[in-house]
């Protein structure tokens, strides 16, 4: 293991005294710190879907309260309509 480790370092050492080298190192720097920012967001949306259902769950309560039994529902053409991608419409 010390001699895959000792490897590792001479090979970065290389890299950043070659030509551009330094350049090579930047990105990588770079891309960890992407990655990391990366990985902040995610997590931050896991807990944002989780609040989006919940929600989600209590407006479905609230609309459930004030509607007759009826066994079908309608739905005002203003309200909940699916979204459609930009540029998708007619036009």
């Amino acid at each position: 293991m010390d001699r895959l480790a000792d490897l590792g370092e001479e090979a970065i050492q290389r890299i950043g005294s070659a030509p551009g080298g330094d350049r090579v190192l930047a990105a990588m720097a770079g891309t960890r710190d992407r990655l990391d920012d990366l990985q902040k967001r995610v997590r931050g949306l896991e807990e944002l879907d989780k609040r989006v259902v919940s929600i989600e769950r209590r407006l479905d309560k609230l609309e459930g309260k004030g509607k007759t039994s009826s066994s079908t529902t309608r739905k005002s053409p203003s309200s909940s309509t699916p979204r459609k991608s930009p540029g998708s419409g007619s036009g």
